[in-house]
């Protein structure tokens, strides 16, 4: 059983910040789950370009409210409490953050615990 606490994983190196979000890293690839879990903050009036090339994300709005914006399509879709989105294409999206945004993500394949975004806004493949 593995349990752990969002305070503890927020002070350890399953922390990782950039310029628009934190990352807090609760199951990584080396819990041998199969996916990894995360909240992450995405900070208010900023936007995120993003394509998970290499992985699929669920992500659940906790609280917040914001928009994403599917860059193959032009549609949009606002994001508010209880939203859930699935990049179940590798989607290249944008995310724009009007509050400040807690979300609830999964990603498969999961996580090691260090990945920032590239250039294209990906995640490198796991190893």
């Amino acid at each position: 059983m593995i349990v752990r606490q969002l305070q503890e994983c927020e002070q350890s190196d399953r922390s990782v910040k950039s310029k628009t979000w934190q990352s807090v890293r609760m199951l990584l690839a080396d819990d041998n789950m199969g996916f990894s879990f995360h909240i992450t903050t995405i900070f208010a009036d900023t936007e995120t370009h993003m394509h998970y090339k290499n992985h699929l994300e669920s992500v659940y709005c906790i609280s917040g409210k914001g928009e994403i914006k599917d860059l193959a399509t032009g549609q949009t879709h606002q994001i508010t409490p209880g939203t859930l989105y699935v990049l179940d294409k590798h989607d290249k999206h944008i995310l724009y953050a009007f509050e400040e945004l807690s979300l609830a993500c999964v990603f498969n394949p999961p996580v090691t615990g260090r990945e920032v975004h590239d250039a294209d806004g990906a995640y490198p493949a796991s190893s």
